[in-house]
């Protein structure tokens, strides 16, 4: 009886073992590696909504071995970028999270041999083998029914120019390329055919996040998002002294960004505009020219705006996001008009609140200038979104520690919530600098003014 508990148990263990021998995995490497350097393996990992956990090691010559790849279904590729060190991505979750959102192939491209090297323009021209390596694996699926159309290519860093070199190669009929913080070094200035362009696919959208270092400074697709001015993240560190984190957080950033909005943790709508200081003075407020659906919401989700904005010239989107997931912030246009006899400049932070529930949005990016019966507009970006405001406070700042204290005498105070769109009012309050004041807001009266 013992022997065959034994045997049952060895087998049910080998069959175990057996099984997870099947699961591919993203080839993991160490500093050494990057010392050598690596020789270039493309290695593709299916994943299905019946394998969301346990990658199919694909064969580039004969697709006949897997039936679980179904041609009939989109296809995405998730492409990652330079790897000085050779660890794999900490986002490789995001099949995981594609396939929770829709029934299809992920399909995630593992050139870690390749792209873990200290040089980095060694990496850069393994991009161009890398791309021809995927692209015969697309015809080879076209030779089984796939089309072109329903094939989206997630590049990061340099993963998105590998996406367009592929994407040209198919003169842009594939569907979608999303670029997530595309590599800059090497090529920021390159012309078109050298780099990720907007004709490389049906439709492009790119997400810049480090553009003063790892990051591609210029647009590069059909919408162009700039996280935050486009360039230093919230949450990331500021100083070298911070290790390695402080090279790589903002470019990182992008991903994590881009995967709120896969699973739908966060909805981030982009205004269009030439500048990121205009768009924090809420200078870039209308979106009128998109008519009922309004401004494009950046992420998994605007290819709902392609049709539109493959007839727009190319601009910059902008938004700004919180340290942390949820990265979404709740957008307030706020309108104040004072009664103080001389002019005031300063700095303003509202918050809300619901009864449970706060949030905060301070509006110090420049001190604003406040002018006796004139409207000051500004844009107030806050932390989260209360539903049902039942009291608001504002604080006036000068930010002169060294002049007597103000005040700002309010005749009316405006907060309109840019999706709601119903505003809420104040009138006649006086605020002391560096004091804080609570009141309940009131439907707004435009008969008065």
């Amino acid at each position: 009886m013992f022997l065959w508990r034994y045997l049952t148990l060895l087998l049910l263990t080998t069959a175990h073992t057996c099984k997870a021998k099947k699961c591919g995995r993203f080839t993991d490497l160490h500093l050494g590696h990057s010392f050598i350097g690596t020789s270039l393996k493309v290695r593709l990992l299916l994943y299905t909504r019946h394998n969301d956990v346990c990658g199919v090691l694909l064969s580039h010559t004969n697709l006949t071995q897997h039936p679980q790849f179904n041609m009939s279904k989109p296809t995405t590729f998730v492409v990652h970028g330079y790897r000085p060190t050779g660890s794999p991505p900490v986002w490789l979750y995001i099949t995981k999270m594609l396939l929770d959102r829709e029934d299809m192939n992920a399909i995630l491209v593992d050139w870690n041999h390749g792209a873990t090297t200290l040089d980095y323009l060694r990496a850069v021209k393994t991009t161009r083998k890398v791309s021809d390596n995927l692209t015969a694996f697309i015809k080879m699926m076209q030779d089984h029914g796939a089309s072109l159309s329903s094939i989206h290519m997630i590049g990061v860093s340099l993963g998105a120019h590998i996406s367009g070199m592929v994407g040209a190669n198919f003169n842009g009929s594939i569907g979608r390329i999303t670029g997530l913080d595309v590599a800059g070094p090497s090529f920021n200035n390159k012309p078109p055919e050298d780099r990720l362009d907007p004709t490389d696919a049906q439709f492009v959208d790119v997400l810049h996040t480090d553009t003063d270092a790892l990051g591609f400074r210029e647009p590069l697709g059909h919408i162009d998002f700039y996280a935050n001015g486009g360039a230093d993240q919230p949450g990331c560190p500021k100083t070298i002294f911070s290790g390695g984190s402080y090279f790589k957080c903002d470019h990182q950033k992008s991903v994590f960004l881009f995967l709120d909005t896969v699973n739908r943790t966060c909805f981030t709508r982009a205004y269009p505009c030439s500048s990121y200081e205009d768009f924090l003075a809420g200078k870039c407020l209308n979106c009128d020219r998109f008519g009922d659906a309004g401004c494009p919401i950046f992420g998994y989700d605007v290819i709902q705006w392609k049709d539109k904005l493959l007839k727009l010239n190319q601009e910059k989107y902008f938004f700004t996001t919180n340290a942390d997931s949820p990265y979404c912030k709740t957008n307030y246009k706020v309108d104040v008009m004072i009664w103080n006899k001389s002019e005031r400049w300063g700095y303003i932070t509202i918050k809300l609140f619901d009864g449970n529930k706060e949030a905060v949005a301070t509006i110090d990016h420049e001190a604003s200038e406040f002018r006796k019966f004139t409207e000051t507009k500004m844009l107030a970006q806050f932390d989260s979104d209360v539903q049902s405001v039942k009291k608001v406070s504002i604080m006036f700042t000068t930010g002169q520690v060294l002049q007597p204290k103000r005040t700002l005498r309010l005749l009316r105070v405006r907060l309109t919530h840019l999706e709601v769109k119903k505003p809420l009012c104040r009138y006649d309050v006086l605020l002391q600098e560096n004091t804080e004041v609570t009141f309940s807001p009131l439907p707004c009266e435009e008969s008065h003014f």
